[in-house]
């Protein structure tokens, strides 16, 4: 099965003279056509489009580039439709390119243009951000001495790059602090190795994927296959930890939840386009032959990461395990342009299995364990899709009744204090997974 990458870009060019605009023969003959097909063209918002740019062009107190302004157009045009959406130039393009292949430079962060600040998604494990205590939620206001009302994302993102080993001030604000704190950051090559693995007790492996890469499911593999043969072939259980994984590449969610399942659908997604109406299914085959596994996810779980959490879920493959999902049910494409970059634009919504879309209301865990490390209120305040600005709405008339019972019962469900333990999640999980390998050995 295989997820279109190839559209077709129609693009309007007109030719700006000056302050004013002229319309050419081939825009005019679009015109026509368009009115036959029974459509029109905006073309009175056209000509304030052409009257602004103008206008700057006359008038503003310092002379303008033609591409700047062009390029602040199509950036403006992108972000206006949802969080994910925008245009990369060309350098941009590069860096989410490097991005995707497990190395760049930078801080670690995952972040997003909230309101004209910077909001931090999720910090990125083992980065210099998670390290210095960045949280999902923080709100960066200055870089240094840069204040970021203003910037574009790609100019925030490109003042936390720069050569390893330099050091940057960020200035966040954070919900529930009454002065904003100061974190000095030293940049460091980002080198993400998405696939960690270890035995947590004689039997039973861990796996934790903190990214989806282009090299995911066969890193993955390659792990359970080390964890089998430390157990002499004999793996009564594994532990996939999926907490603050922000997503990644779809096609390494595919591949990783098609390793646990012998068949069922894995996800759907449904757009506007032909090509963005797809439905991927898994081929026979599970890499752990039937053993149970516990999914951990949290807040910081989004897209790819609720793709797999929701299909082994909705097969009822996996007991899924922590608190509720970040709720990013979108796909994004990258579409290259001729001038060497790209737009990333939201193309599709994506369902689970069970038909259900996750957008903005997350997937709720099948048993609830809150973070022991996090207050209640802490844990309340993490960064959701459905705190960003412009988000898609669900798609749906409303959540299922289930999932709002499931959530209802959260609330209640953390009960005092957790028990001390370095990782209270972590222990919960592999105490529910050896519960459930001890029933299924009874012939339950």
């Amino acid at each position: 099965m295989k997820f279109a990458t190839r559209y077709t870009l129609v693009l309007l060019l007109g030719a700006f003279v000056g302050a004013g605009v002229v319309l050419n023969m081939t825009v005019l003959a679009e015109r026509d056509q368009a009115r036959d097909a029974g459509t029109s063209l905006p073309l009175d918002e056209l000509r304030t489009l052409t009257e602004v740019f103008g206008r700057i062009k006359a008038d503003y107190v310092e002379p303008v580039e033609d591409k700047k302004l062009l390029e602040d157009s199509i950036q403006g045009m992108l972000a206006g439709l949802d969080p994910h959406s925008a245009y990369l130039d060309a350098e941009s393009y590069k860096e989410m390119r490097a991005e995707t292949e497990g190395q760049f430079g930078g801080l670690g962060i995952e972040v997003n243009m909230e309101n004209g600040l910077v909001k931090v998604i999720t910090p990125i494990e083992d980065t210099p951000a998670a390290r210095a205590g960045v949280k999902s939620g923080d709100i960066i206001i200055r870089l240094d001495d840069k204040a970021v009302k203003g910037m574009t994302l790609n100019e925030a993102v490109r003042l936390m790059r720069g050569r390893p080993g330099t050091e940057i001030t960020l200035t966040v604000v954070r919900e529930g602090q009454d002065k904003p704190l100061k974190f000095t950051l030293t940049r460091a090559v980002i080198k993400i190795q998405s696939v960690k693995h270890r035995l947590l007790d004689p039997g039973y492996g861990y796996v934790r994927i903190t990214q989806f890469q282009a090299a995911t499911e066969k890193n993955m593999l390659e792990a359970v296959k080390k964890l089998t043969e430390e157990n002499r072939g004999n793996l009564k259980g594994l532990v996939l930890d999926l907490r603050n994984n922000p997503g990644g590449v779809l096609h390494a969610a595919l591949g990783v939840s098609d390793a646990f399942l012998e068949k069922g659908v894995i996800v759907s997604t449904d757009g506007r386009a032909a090509e963005s109406k797809s439905k991927a299914t898994a081929r026979p085959g599970d890499v752990l032959r039937g053993a149970p596994i516990v999914v951990l996810v949290n807040g910081g779980s989004a897209s790819a990461s609720e793709i797999v959490a929701g299909a082994l879920q909705d097969n009822k493959r996996a007991v899924i395990m922590g608190t509720k999902t970040f709720g990013k049910a979108s796909v994004q494409t990258l579409m290259p342009l001729g001038n060497g970059g790209a737009i990333k634009l939201t193309t599709a919504r994506y369902y689970t299995p069970g038909g259900r879309s996750i957008q903005a209301s997350g997937i709720v865990p099948d048993v609830i364990a809150e973070e022991a490390k996090l207050t209640r209120g802490e844990t309340a305040e993490r960064l959701r899709e459905a705190d960003l600005a412009r988000h898609l709405e669900n798609g749906d008339a409303a959540a299922p009744a289930e999932e709002k019972k499931k959530d209802d019962k959260k609330k209640g469900a953390a009960g005092g204090q957790p028990a001390p333990a370095e990782d209270y999640q972590l222990q919960e999980a592999l105490n529910l997974l050896k519960g459930i390998a001890f029933f299924k050995a009874q012939g339950g």
